[in-house]
C-alpha cells in the first residue's frame, strides 16, 4: 500500500497551524513536502510480505556439500535498524542481533537484514518488531530455534518525558529450542561479545 504523500503534506499544513506556526513562511514552505517524502520511506513496510525475502531457500541435504551439515546456530549480528514508535510517531533505532537453528532449509544472509528492515518500516513498538521478526524466520526457514535480540533507542525516552538520553531497551523474542534460556546462552554471549551490552540469558 503506497503512502499518500499529497495527504500527509496538507495534515502536515494543518498541524503546523495548530502549533501556532505560519506553514507559508520560507523555513517551513517545502516542510509538508519534506515530511510526506520522510513517512512514505518510513513506513514503506506497511503491507508488505516480511516473509517474502526468505522465499528462496537453499537446501543443506542436497546442497553441494549433503556431508557438512551445520551443527549450530547460524548468526548474523549488529543489523542497523530504524523505526517509529506507534505511541508518540517517534523514531528508535539500535541494532538487531539474529540466530537460528537450521532445519533443512537456510537462506541467504542478505535476507534476513531485509526482513528486519520490512517489519520496522511500519508504526512499531519494540516488543512487537522482536516476535514478528522471530514468527517470520521461524515459519518461513522451518527453523529448530529461532532467536532475536533488539538494542534501541527511543526518542520518546530521550527527548520527552523524564528526557533519559543514555537509556537503551533491550527485548528478546525466542522460538523452539532457543526458548529456553540455557540454550540460547552461548549466542547472548557471542553477542555481548560484539556489544559489550550486558544483556543475560
Amino acid at each position: 500500500m503506497a503512502v499518500d504523500r499529497e495527504r500527509i503534506a496538507a495534515l502536515v499544513r494543518e498541524l503546523l497551524e495548530a502549533i501556532g506556526e505560519d506553514p507559508e513562511r520560507p523555513g517551513l514552505r517545502q516542510t509538508p513536502e519534506r515530511v510526506a517524502d520522510a513517512y512514505a520511506e518510513f513506513f514503506a513496510g506497511v503491507g508488505e510480505d516480511a516473509a517474502a525475502p526468505l522465499a528462496r531457500t537453499i537446501s543443506v541435504s542436497r546442497g553441494p556439500a549433503p556431508d557438512t551439515l551445520p551443527s549450530g546456530a547460524v548468526m548474523l549480528r549488529d543489523i542497523l535498524f530504524r523505526s517509529v514508535c506507534e505511541h508518540h510517531l517517534l523514531p528508535f533505532r539500535g541494532h538487531a542481533h539474529l540466530a537460528y537453528l537450521p532445519g533443512e532449509q537456510v537462506v541467504g544472509l542478505g535476507a534476513l537484514p531485509k526482513v528486519v528492515e520490512i517489519l520496522s518500516s511500519r508504526p512499531q513498538v519494540q516488543e512487537r518488531l522482536g516476535e514478528q521478526i522471530a514468527d517470520v524466520i521461524a515459519a518461513s526457514l522451518d527453523a529448530r530455534g529461532v532467536l532475536v535480540v533488539l538494542e534501541a533507542t527511543h526518542e520518546c525516552v530521550t527527548m520527552r518525558g523524564g528526557r533519559q538520553p543514555d537509556a537503551s531497551t533491550v527485548t528478546i523474542a525466542a522460538r523452539g529450542e532457543l526458548a529456553e534460556p540455557a540454550a540460547r546462552a552461548e549466542l547472548v554471549a557471542l553477542i555481548g561479545a560484539s556489544r559489550s551490552s550486558g544483556i543475560r540469558g
